[in-house]
């Protein structure tokens, strides 16, 4: 019996992936999310208020690969650097509406009981929908950033 182990070799910052044999995938992986989020409205370019501290944010990169082990897909996420936010003054407080996995369980057992079809969807976009009451400023993206708006 072996094992085997494959090493994280995803670019873990933006100037590595920009320097990886695959960068004009990674490149276009941002642009897509870029563009998702241009499409979405998730945001305006706009001069933060003065005494305002904006949210640094960083690219997480990702290869997707298929059951024979390789490349899919290329995947850019823009993520904000909320651990450099502080409590109480940067925010309030937090929510993820994440479902615990007893409660798929428990469905995943009703629907084969009765005999029912579980259909699985994925909405590439489901976070840049959510509605956010405050005002967030956040750094512009590395590699996006508009011209004469650094």
């Amino acid at each position: 019996m072996g094992l085997t182990s494959q090493l994280d070799n995803d670019p873990k910052t933006y100037g590595e992936a920009m320097s990886d044999i695959d960068s004009d995938k990674w490149l276009e992986a941002m642009k897509f999310k870029m563009d998702s989020m241009g499409s979405n409205q998730v945001w305006t370019l706009v001069d933060p208020p003065k005494g305002a501290r904006p949210v640094g944010c960083k690219w997480v990169y990702k290869r997707k690969l298929g059951a024979d082990g390789e490349v899919t897909a290329f995947k850019a996420r823009l993520v904000a650097k909320g651990y450099t936010q502080r409590p109480g003054v940067d925010f309030e407080e937090t929510y993820s509406p994440v479902a615990m996995a007893k409660s798929i369980r428990i469905l995943l057992a009703i629907a084969a009981w009765y005999d029912h079809e579980i259909w699985q969807m994925n909405v590439k976009t489901a976070f840049l929908n959510g509605f956010v009451e405050e005002e967030i400023f956040m750094d512009q993206p590395e590699g996006f950033t508009a011209v004469g708006e650094e």
